[in-house]
């Protein structure tokens, strides 16, 4: 029997009820059957699950099982599923995901096209993050320094297998083992002759269970969890010497594992006792391990985040969560026009904390954030260049399947004083989407569109009325404006001078003043 292309290698534990959905996608997978395997390793069910896999493999020939005694995380049954599959490529799904229909078509045609060591497909995220920036565009020589790869850490991608082999890359072992997957995969990065990253399709759909299940669902323990971390730091590196690019890499575990613990709704949902032991850690890491350019190239607020716990301020960094937790981002569709398959929308956004400003324009002509903390040095709140860093995309959203797309809008800063004397700074454009050729032709179903804003360290959603539904696959969309007669009362103290700004373009269908 020919080895097939791609091996599934799945580690299953208490499954019986969520399966489901990953075991039909792979069902429907357009690589012929006979082209690819799936490795199911059952890590010690005691729910229905083991005899719910038997069912499937004896009804399946490509879909096989492997049951282990109950080992307490997904590290050894993705080691065993690896010494199993016999694919020359192997990927690593979990039980509560699933795949777009093409996706180990595409993956695999891409990955030899691309003569790869790694296939990263783009990922939508179901009530849980995935990387974005990464995924703009399509990278066939996809590097650490030339792309954001270090933001997707997740195994959620295709290794060939002979590289794992070669390289001898395991998922470290022993017990509740935190940061398994970024040990693996930056080693795997580091070790890679090409990655290629496949942007223009969603290939997989990682969720978070409605049920907060899942074995690495519980809460971290500090000193372990941050001993991974420093482990991970290890490899980085032993491979990468000192300068702007370990800093760049050292960068993401310090914004995504330890400041963004500390920001918000995250500090605030945590009992104070586990945060005096995170801020601990966070403190010891940013002292023992990280070059001053590491917390230097954050944006400004994760950096004063980052400052507050370097000086052991956890009274501070809770105040300035609570602060974090009212700054929303606020959208005005200023106009649409919609000609053939071709959508042009003007949108301006910005950012609020309630109904006041997070940034202060000084008679200086220096910007400056607001915030409710005393005691910091002036220059971490200077934004003046970060405002010009600012970025806003329009993201188009596929309610079926959560396919996300986000394109950028050119866009300018204004900043307008309300009728209190706050200053707003307001950012505007436009951007024109061919419903023909987004999604790669894919666009079958309703859409949802967002302003999306990043600014000074923070990345913020906000609704546009205007939802679209296209027929068919590459049909002329339909534009439904659903804009209320009224606007609501919540704009009131800054609507004069806003609008003023947002003023729409006269003499195009669908444009309002409202």
């Amino acid at each position: 029997m020919n080895a097939p292309k791609v091996s599934v290698v799945v580690p299953v534990f208490n499954a019986e009820t969520h399966l489901d959905r990953l075991v039909e996608s792979l069902l429907r997978q357009s690589l012929p059957a006979g082209d690819f395997e799936a490795v199911f390793v059952d890590d010690g069910s005691t729910d229905g699950t083991a005899a719910r896999l038997d069912a499937l493999a004896a009804t399946h020939p490509h879909l096989h099982v492997l049951h282990i005694p109950n080992s307490g995380w997904p590290s050894r049954p993705r080691n065993l599923g690896m010494a199993q599959a016999r694919g020359e490529y192997v990927f690593f799904a979990d039980d509560d995901d699933w795949f777009a229909d093409e996706a180990l078509e595409r993956l695999y045609g891409y990955a030899r096209a691309n003569d790869a060591d790694i296939a990263v497909g783009k990922m939508a995220g179901h009530g849980r993050n995935v990387a974005r920036e990464l995924f703009r565009t399509d990278q066939p020589d996809a590097t650490l320094e030339n792309t954001p790869l270090i933001d997707s850490l997740t195994c959620h991608k295709l290794f060939r297998s002979g590289f794992l082999a070669e390289h001898d890359l395991r998922f470290p072992e022993g017990g509740r083992r935190r940061l398994e997957d970024h040990a693996f995969v930056t080693r795997a990065y580091l070790l890679s002759k090409r990655t290629s990253v496949l942007a223009h399709y969603t290939c997989y759909h990682h969720v978070r269970r409605r049920d907060g299940g899942g074995v690495t669902a519980t809460r971290l323990v500090p000193a372990d969890y941050f001993a991974r971390l420093r482990e991970t730091l290890d490899i980085v590196d032993a491979h990468v010497g000192p300068g702007p690019l370990r800093d760049r890499l050292h960068r993401r575990w310090l914004r995504n594992e330890m400041v963004n613990r500390l920001r918000g709704k995250r500090l605030l949902d945590a009992p104070s006792e586990w945060l005096d032991q995170v801020a601990a850690e966070v403190r010891a890491i940013i002292r023992d391990r990280f070059a001053p350019g590491v917390a230097a190239g954050l944006p400004p607020l994760p950096r004063i985040v980052a400052e507050l716990a370097g000086q052991g301020r956890v009274a501070d960094l809770r105040r300035l969560a609570e602060w974090e937790v009212g700054v929303r981002a606020r959208a005005r569709l200023r106009g649409y026009d919609l000609t053939g398959s071709t959508l042009t929308v003007s949108v301006a956004a910005h950012l609020r904390s309630g109904r006041d400003p997070i940034v202060d324009a000084g008679r200086d002509g220096r910007d400056r954030l607001v915030l409710p903390v005393d005691g910091l040095d002036p220059e971490l709140l200077d934004v003046t260049g970060a405002l010009a860093q600012a970025r806003l995309d329009l993201v188009a959203r596929r309610q079926e399947t959560g396919d996300e797309v986000a394109l950028p809008v050119a866009v300018e800063a204004r900043r307008v004083t309300d009728t209190a004397g706050a200053t707003h700074v307001v950012h505007r454009g436009s951007v024109a989407v061919d419903f023909a050729a987004l999604n790669s032709g894919r666009t079958e179903g309703a859409w949802t569109l967002r302003a999306r804003i990043q600014h000074s360290g923070w990345t913020q959603d906000a609704r546009l009325p205007l939802r679209v539904f296209c027929p068919a696959d590459g049909a002329a969309p339909q534009v439904t404006d659903q804009r209320p007669d009224e606007e609501p009362g919540r704009w009131v103290r800054v609507r004069a001078a806003v609008r003023r700004l947002l003023r729409p373009a006269t003499g195009r269908p669908g444009s309002t003043d409202r």
